[in-house]
């Protein structure tokens, strides 16, 4: 069985009005989204610090806790291109 045609895809952003506009907003979301890390973080850290000292347990664990969530929110915006890059070019690897 022969095809017609076969279908092809690169996806460029710069192909569609506003796509540099898309770009910047993407990279503009990004940066508020590590701003709110390192936010969450220091926060975090200082809960941590405050609940160790009053030896409140609650206290600190909910800080300590709030400092792993940050590091991991930073780790994963930073990966988020790789990630998905990785998951689209195995899906062109789909034959």
């Amino acid at each position: 069985m022969t095809f017609l045609a076969d279908v092809t895809m690169t996806p460029t952003p710069a192909n569609l009005p506003g796509g540099a506009v898309l770009q910047q907003l993407t990279n503009g979301i990004g940066g508020w989204a590590l701003i709110g890390a390192l936010v969450a973080l220091v926060i975090g850290a200082a809960t941590w610090a405050l609940g160790s000292h009053a030896q409140n347990y609650q206290q600190s664990f909910t800080g300590r806790k709030t400092v792993l969530i940050a590091g991991l929110a930073a780790l994963l915006i930073g990966a988020a291109p790789a990630i998905i890059n990785f998951f689209f070019h195995a899906g062109q690897g789909v034959h």
